[in-house]
């Protein structure tokens, strides 16, 4: 069978895209290992337009139910696959899909397979992982007003990051590992003329300690070598994204970071027929309603363009 369109990827990005499908008839294969994303670990999440708030599980669940109560006849759902490699058909017409149990073929595709957060490698991280330690501010940070907390990274995330938490934290220390900042000097000086906001260069954090949930940190300054013990109640790590696009590399010029370049008026890649959504492409901002829409913003664009 060859299909209208491939859909790769779970999250809210390839679930908005997979209902919109099936709304629009169109013959569609969905793949992916899970429902879950990066926002699964999250407990409270209060920015999912709609819902004043859910666990980032409950989240996961009710995409999986969503797409599930509309697919129908029209979108043959196939979960626990990883998708390995996409490429060309030997006629060089439609597309190949090759998962690690099966292939489809495909006229169109849609890349919404996300990425994972570059974890912090250091004792008690793993040990306090929403317990204090977290990789998504948009989501937890409501959580931890009135509170100490810690930014790790120096990059734009980095700043964004704190520049949310400032909103309500009590402090925000931002620790970074280079000597300079690497965010935007625009963004530093309006983060860090905030009363409540400091930061240290040539820093790495050494350790994370607590009870049931985080109590401290411990960095190192990399020029005297003192180690200095931070109470805080919340870190929220900023060290970069991995996109999961590894599968796509032989078909498509990814960028340095492992991104796809997209067109950001209709998320169209550098190959016809291969469009992109979510945290996978190198977008502006990478958030659960921003790739959600951007990925309806594409079955749009795939519509028009199986139906020319």
């Amino acid at each position: 069978m060859i299909y209208d369109l491939a859909i790769c990827g779970g999250g809210p990005a390839g679930v908005a895209a997979g209902v919109y499908a099936s709304r629009k008839r169109l013959s569609t294969v969905f793949i992916t290992s899970s429902f879950e994303s990066q926002s699964t670990v999250s407990e409270n999440i209060q920015n999912w337009i709609g819902t004043v708030a859910i666990s980032g599980q409950n989240l996961a669940d009710n995409l999986k139910k969503h797409i599930e109560a509309y697919a129908d006849d029209v979108v043959n759902i196939r979960e626990d696959e990883s998708v390995i490699k996409i490429s060309k058909n030997g006629r060089g017409e439609n597309f190949l899909i090759t998962t690690d149990t099966c292939s489809y073929e495909a006229r169109t595709v849609l890349i919404a397979t996300g990425s994972h957060r570059r974890k912090l490698d250091i004792p008690g991280a793993m040990e306090f992982e929403n317990k204090g330690v977290t990789y998504c501010a948009s989501c937890d940070g409501p959580l931890f007003a009135g509170k100490d907390v810690a930014v790790v990274g120096g990059g734009n995330a980095g700043f964004e990051t704190a520049a949310q938490l400032l909103a309500y934290a009590k402090s925000v220390t931002l620790f970074n590992r280079s000597t300079k900042f690497k965010a935007d000097p625009v963004t530093v000086k309006k983060v860090m003329a905030h009363p409540k906001m400091r930061a240290f260069n040539n820093v790495r954090i050494k350790k994370i300690e607590g009870g049931k949930f985080v109590t401290s940190l411990t960095y190192t300054d990399d020029k005297s070598g003192a180690d200095t013990a931070l109470p805080v109640q919340g870190i929220f790590v900023e060290i970069g994204l991995i996109p999961n696009t590894v599968f796509a590399k032989e078909l498509i010029d990814l960028n340095k970071y492992g991104q796809i370049p997209i067109d950001p008026r209709n998320q169209t890649t550098k190959m016809p027929g291969v469009w992109a959504a979510g945290d996978c492409t190198d977008g502006l901002y990478h958030q659960n309603n921003i790739a959600a829409g951007d990925a309806v913003k594409a079955l749009e664009d795939i519509y028009l363009y199986l139906r020319a």
